[in-house]
């Protein structure tokens, strides 16, 4: 089975950013993003609450397990029942976990079980809502713009990153843990109508895939990506650049920032300029729509921002630390976009749900998990080495592609 656009008629004849089916998914996609980040805002200030620093970071990394758990899983009812179905049937139980934990908050003085139980029930059902709502772009709009609708994708997550620390703080302030927690359910259920209104095209036949146990399905689905030329090394591409990648740049980060006394705005301003070059990349990637040697590039900005990421910890200045973190963000977003781009060009859409859930599951499930070593480590050997091993992780990612023929000659659609 060839991999068909899904969508016909008008929408193929403009670009994605000016598609009002792609900007209702956009609004939809942004609005459930900042209500995530005002989620674990208003999670990590009501642990903290209720115990120990240390016990609150474990009620936040909670939701990680289960996601490591069963997002394999996940892939396969994405793939089963539609991926907007999926979106929306799991938006709607994240809403009322949220609300729920609002609740408990207003009737009394909820303990770290509690909490951790809705960390943990809320993992659950990402490791559902995560690779169908990977999956749904591509059932959006033709093939040609992938790249564009990825790029926008990473502008949304951007800005959910920008807008959602202080809506957090503000919904804190005005209405105390709860009003936090209700912001966010609000968040993510204006998500919901806005779902319900784009339209996605009818998936093609598959006469191969099997409708039976979870566990055939999910083999299935692993057997593509295996016999896949481009697939099998992107899919490992992607999933050692997660390693390396998520824990120096985020509990390393403020490990850094407490090690050179950057205090906690100097860290904002390394944020800030990985941000800003991320969110660069994103914005280039959704007005130019389409980049030569796509294969090639990813690889290529992978181990450049492996050189960016080791030689963040070398800096000794807040500027220092901003203007690399901008590289970072600005190689690692480039390559982030077009590595998801290609993950999905590359799937047939039967299996998408799949596919996206084993590309991610390093970066949503595994590499959290992580952050506990990355704290020993810096403890044991300090920052410095700490980067550089990790920055080498990265930069594995990038020769694995390198050395892949069919990775680096591979093109997005046009």
């Amino acid at each position: 089975m060839s991999v068909t656009a899904v969508r016909s008629g008008a929408a193929d004849e403009r670009p994605a950013h000016r598609d009002p089916n792609v900007l209702r998914w956009l609004g939809a996609y942004t609005s459930s993003a900042i209500g995530d980040n005002v989620y674990y805002i208003a999670l990590s200030w009501a642990a903290v609450q209720a115990g120990t620093p240390a016990q609150a970071g474990l009620v936040t990394a909670a939701s990680a397990v289960p996601r490591a758990l069963l997002m394999l899983g996940g892939g396969v009812v994405a793939d089963r029942f539609g991926p907007r179905r999926v979106v929306v049937g799991s938006g709607a139980v994240r809403c009322a976990l949220v609300l729920t934990a609002a609740g408990l908050l207003l009737a009394t003085s909820p303990g770290l079980w509690a909490l951790g139980a809705v960390a943990v029930l809320f993992g659950v059902v990402d490791a559902v809502f995560l690779p169908a709502a990977g999956a749904l772009p591509a059932l959006l709009a033709p093939r040609s713009q992938l790249a564009r609708v990825q790029g926008m994708r990473g502008l949304a997550t951007r800005l959910a990153t920008v807008l959602g620390g202080p809506l957090g703080g503000l919904g804190v302030a005005l209405g105390g843990t709860a009003g936090a927690f209700g912001l966010a359910a609000l968040l993510i259920g204006v998500s919901l109508p806005m779902l319900l209104t784009i339209r996605v095209g009818r998936l093609p036949a598959d006469d191969d895939k099997a409708r039976g146990a979870v566990m055939a399905e999910l083999r299935d689905g692993l057997r593509r990506i295996r016999r896949h030329p481009v697939l099998r090394p992107l899919v490992l591409a992607i999933a050692v650049s997660d390693l390396g990648f998520v824990g120096p740049m985020n509990l390393g980060l403020t490990l850094l920032s407490q090690q050179r006394g950057w205090g906690s705005s100097g860290m904002g301003w390394v944020l800030a300029g990985f941000g800003t070059g991320a969110g660069a990349a994103s914005l280039l990637l959704a007005l130019r729509g389409w980049v030569p040697r796509a294969g090639l590039v990813m690889a290529v900005t992978a181990v450049a921002s492996s050189v960016a990421i080791g030689g963040l910890a070398q800096v000794e200045s807040v500027a220092a630390g901003a203007c690399v973190a901008l590289c970072v963000g600005l190689l690692a977003g480039l390559g982030g976009a077009l590595s998801g781009a290609l993950v999905q060009a590359q799937t047939e859409p039967a299996y998408a749900g799949r596919v996206i859930s084993v590309s991610t599951l390093v970066g949503f499930g595994v590499a959290p998990l992580t952050f506990p070593v990355v704290g020993w480590a810096v403890d044991r050997w300090g920052t410095g080495p700490v980067f550089t091993a990790c920055a080498a992780i990265c930069a594995l990612s990038g020769i694995i592609a390198l050395c892949s023929r069919p990775l680096r000659r591979a093109e997005l659609p046009r």
